[in-house]
């Protein structure tokens, strides 16, 4: 009796016991709390994106212009820089051996057109006139010579020989003193001009090579574009430098005014409106709040690439960048962190237009005089 009866309770106590789960189970759970309370629009009408907090002139990723081998790095991280402040120096001692020979080559050709330039010597001069004082002596002796022959021919004393001889002698002579005095008139005249134009030419020349590779010796030495903090360094000395890098080597920018850039999806352009106000909630504490400053609208709606992470979030749209001035708020903000904005898109109120109907007409009662 007893083994008839168990077999039916033991069903009948795990049908229970399936029931009661299946209760419990089907019970709603408590509602959690989440842990970071989602932030909320403050206007009626709200058009809202993600926005990235950049410097005042925008991120400025700094390369090098050349390849080579870095062996100083004068910045750090935080630091305040100047324009033209030095940031990096690649290795430049074969541009540095490269510019002492063109310097070379420079005062050389200086030198040169100052050689021109000073011609005559003093020195010179002395001895040009010796040799036309000896070339006029040396004539007048074989006139003498030649004169004589002529007298001695004519007594039938000189042979025809003799006298062709003298003769040829004293037109030689005649030959040197002109040579000795155009020899005199060249050296006193100085340095030919074209030689002169062709000496300034060479140091134009090597002044124009000294330029380029002090041009060339600058570019070795990066400088920063403008003043602002160094927010990045990514390069260290003894590293290779490519030209283009593969990524930035220094970032920097002007962080005394900070700027986000609002990502507006394509879908709510319609309801944006430029200058509308508009607040940032800062991401982990949405009670945080700062107020915007609309700057600049960049006309040119390009692919979405800053991702928040959120898993409704839509890849493959396009967005309307918009960059507003952040006003100082309580809690410092940072280059890079990501803040919610929402842009009031309440629509403007229209203007009333103005009546272009016909004005009202009046009674003939009206008009008449009392």
């Amino acid at each position: 009796m007893i083994r008839q009866m168990l077999l039916p309770i033991v069903a009948l106590g795990l049908l229970a016991f399936a029931v009661l789960h299946v209760v419990r189970a089907q019970q709603p759970a408590p509602p959690v709390s989440p842990p970071i309370e989602p932030p909320r629009a403050p206007y009626r009408r709200t058009v809202a994106g993600a926005g990235i907090v950049e410097a005042r002139t925008e991120n400025i990723s700094v390369g090098s212009q050349l390849p080579g081998i870095v062996v100083d790095v004068d910045v750090v991280v935080g630091a305040q820089v100047e324009a033209g402040a030095p940031l990096f120096r690649l290795d430049d001692r074969q541009t540095r051996a490269d510019l002492k020979a063109r310097q070379a080559n420079l005062a050389a050709a200086r030198a040169e057109l100052a050689k021109l330039d000073s011609l005559p010597r003093p020195e010179e001069l002395p001895a040009a006139e010796a040799r036309i004082r000896e070339a006029d002596a040396n004539l007048v002796e074989q006139k003498s010579n030649y004169e004589r022959v002529q007298r001695l021919d004519a007594e039938k004393a000189a042979t025809a020989q003799e006298v062709v001889r003298r003769r040829q002698a004293m037109l030689i002579a005649e030959h040197l003193l002109a040579r000795s005095r155009a020899d005199y008139d060249l050296l006193i005249a100085g340095a030919w001009e074209p030689d002169k134009l062709l000496a300034r030419a060479k140091i134009e020349q090597a002044e124009a090579e000294v330029v380029q590779v002090e041009t060339q010796l600058a570019r070795l030495q990066v400088q920063a574009p403008v003043a602002g903090e160094v927010l990045q360094v990514n390069v260290r000395p003894g590293e290779f430098v490519g030209a283009p890098p593969g990524q930035p080597l220094i970032v920097l920018g002007n962080v005394n005014t900070l700027h986000v850039r609002v990502d507006i999806d394509e879908y709510d352009i319609p309801r944006f409106r430029p200058g509308a106000p508009a607040t940032a909630t800062l991401r982990g504490d949405p009670t945080v709040k700062f107020n915007l400053t609309f700057r600049r609208v960049e006309p040119y709606v390009v692919p979405k690439r800053s991702l928040t992470g959120d898993n409704t979030e839509r890849v493959d749209t396009r967005v309307l960048q918009v960059i507003y001035e952040i006003e100082p708020g309580p809690i410092r903000l940072y280059v890079g962190q990501q803040l919610d904005a929402f842009v009031d898109a309440e629509p403007a109120d229209p203007p009333v237009p103005a009546s272009t109907g016909p004005p009202p007409l009046t009674s003939a009662k009206s008009r008449t005089p009392r």
